[in-house]
């Protein structure tokens, strides 16, 4: 068992050292965690140093030092020779600096940690709650999603999507990702031949292999990149769900990478993205039996849904429609912990402000469905479509969507790497893309402006939450008398994709959807527009107008 957290610490800056951030900094943390915490302040001498060890007694001392790394070689050989003379060998002793400070102190063999400032803040404070790994045997975080975020707490997982064209060089890169300790989820991505055929391998199509993903052929493979991942922070790991034969792909994801979440949509993966041979109504009925499956199984279960309405440049109104129908359907499958992914800037000319009204108005619908059975973890997540094909353009507006995320305290970060704009991200630039949001998630613990107290956003929420009620209503009239729960009938939510109650741009042509609305970017916001004179329309006008047209 591991012993009981020390009570206090002291913290000097030794030497000629006057820099004092880092160890105030480190002592602010401590007196997080529930420390007494002390310091003797910069430039302190080892004699002083040894004067305040002998009258505070501390469990830790902490020492800093930023100068020139021979000469702290050095002054802890001096250091080295205190500690023998006063039989000081039980304390605990940590050290901050330079990178090159850290890497003489490391050398030295007097610390028990050694930090740098190139480590997250999580592993100091993983330190300051005896979990560092030379204190006692490697600890692997909690394998499954719920008790991961509260391991990881107060900071968000950050999740990544992963998959290169060959299973060799997917394995090697998910066990880089994990031996480097920058993602906590890692969501294998398949190629399409295997989301589509997996289980029907001769409809694979030929020369398609490795296109959008890793090639998985047979589970042995998802066995692989478990295996290449238990090291390092034993990341948690979850795979696309599969465009058909869903549940088939959900029962080789438990067996071979104890999948940490599903992910499903409602009214996707068919003849509207193209994405299987299957009807919308067709497949509704198959992917709510799927998340029933998950329900049973006591897996968490991600809808991802919304954006896929806003990616086709819906109006905000349907995504926000879209977003409670995905989560009413979840609950009404069984599942206790969902997922709820929020997905910025998409379209992609969305500003942030109007971004957030978007999101916080499908969180009070989504949160309304809250009960002792039903919770949702928030998870944001920057839109694909908005980063520049230029990387350091990229990186910036990663840095932004991020920034404006946290406003809604998500539990998961899915980090979007900064190269998508151009390539799928390898483990390298996955690593970099990681690390940015680290630093953005680190400054915002410092406090930010309460944007979510806006006038103008709530203002645009409480309308886009009024406006999305009137069309789920809309959809609840259209459905006949006999049908029990309009909300979560097939028939009845692919009729309203058809007569265009749900309704894209990019949905024009589609036999199985309307494909009416006409949209445009009015300050930040994606509206439904008359398309002859450009006036917004309400969801009342709209409906009443399709309705109409549709008698």
């Amino acid at each position: 068992m591991a012993a009981s957290l020390p009570k206090k610490i002291l913290g000097a800056s030794v030497g000629h050292c006057v820099h004092l951030a880092g160890i105030l900094n480190f002592l602010k943390l401590a007196e997080r965690s529930g420390y007494e915490t002390l310091t003797l302040g910069p430039s302190v001498s080892l004699e002083r140093l040894a004067e305040g060890i002998k009258t505070h007694n501390p469990d830790i001392v902490a020492i800093s030092y930023r100068l020139t790394p021979e000469v702290l070689d050095k002054l802890l050989s001096s250091l080295e020779a205190v500690i023998e003379k006063n039989r000081w060998q039980d304390k605990t002793f940590v050290f901050g600096g330079t990178p090159p400070a850290a890497e003489v102190a490391a050398k030295s063999g007097l610390f028990e940690a050694v930090f740098s400032g190139l480590e997250p803040r999580e592993k100091i404070v993983a330190f300051l709650k005896g979990k560092i790994e030379e204190a006692r045997p490697k600890e692997i975080p909690p394998q499954n999603l719920v008790d991961r975020i509260q391991y990881k707490a107060p900071y968000p997982l950050l999740r990544h999507h992963f998959g290169l064209p060959t299973l060799k060089e997917t394995v090697k890169g998910a066990k880089e990702l994990a031996l480097s300790e920058a993602i906590d989820v890692i969501s294998i991505g398949p190629d399409q031949n295997a989301q589509e055929s997996f289980f029907r391998p001769e409809e694979m199509k030929k020369g398609q292999d490795g296109a959008g993903g890793v090639p998985l052929r047979k589970s042995e493979d998802l066995g692989a990149i478990h295996d290449a991942t238990r090291c390092g922070n034993y990341p948690l790991l979850r795979c696309y769900s599969g465009t058909r034969d869903l549940i088939k792909w959900a029962e080789m994801s438990l067996k071979t990478i104890n999948i940490a979440w599903g992910a499903i949509p409602l009214f996707w993966y068919n003849h509207l993205d193209g994405r299987s041979e299957r009807s919308p109504s067709e497949s509704i009925a198959e992917n709510q039996e799927a998340m029933r499956w998950y329900a049973e199984h006591k897996i968490p279960l991600e809808a991802n849904e919304a954006h896929h309405w806003s990616l086709r440049e819906a109006p905000d109104t349907i995504a926000v429609a879209a977003a409670f129908l995905a989560a009413y359907n979840a609950k009404k499958a069984g599942i206790t912990h969902y997922v709820s992914q929020y997905m910025f800037n998409s379209p992609s000319r969305t500003s942030p402000l109007m971004d957030l009204a978007k999101m916080m108005a499908k969180i009070e619908l989504i949160e309304s469905l809250h009960d002792q059975a039903f919770v949702t973890i928030r998870q944001t997540r920057t839109g694909l479509a908005s980063l520049s094909p230029d990387p350091d353009v990229a990186k910036g507006e990663l840095s932004s969507s991020s920034l404006f995320q946290l406003a809604l305290e998500p539990k998961i970060v899915h980090v979007v790497g900064f190269c998508e704009g151009d390539h799928a991200a390898l483990p390298s630039e996955i690593i970099e893309s990681a690390k940015i949001i680290q630093g953005v998630i680190k400054n915002c613990t410092l406090g930010t402006p309460r944007l979510l107290e806006d006038s103008r956003l709530i203002k645009r929420k409480e309308e886009l939450v009024a406006e999305a009620k009137y069309l789920l209503q809309s959809i609840k009239e259209l459905a006949s008398e006999e049908v029990e729960d309009p909300w979560t009938d097939s028939h009845n939510l692919a009729q309203a994709v058809k007569i265009g109650l749900l309704d894209a741009p990019h949905l024009c042509g589609n036999p199985y959807a309307a494909g009416k609305v006409t949209t445009q970017l009015k300050d930040g916001t994606s509206v439904a527009v008359d398309p002859e004179s450009g006036k917004t329309l309400s969801e009342k006008e709209r409906i009443s107008s399709l309705l109409g047209s549709s008698d």
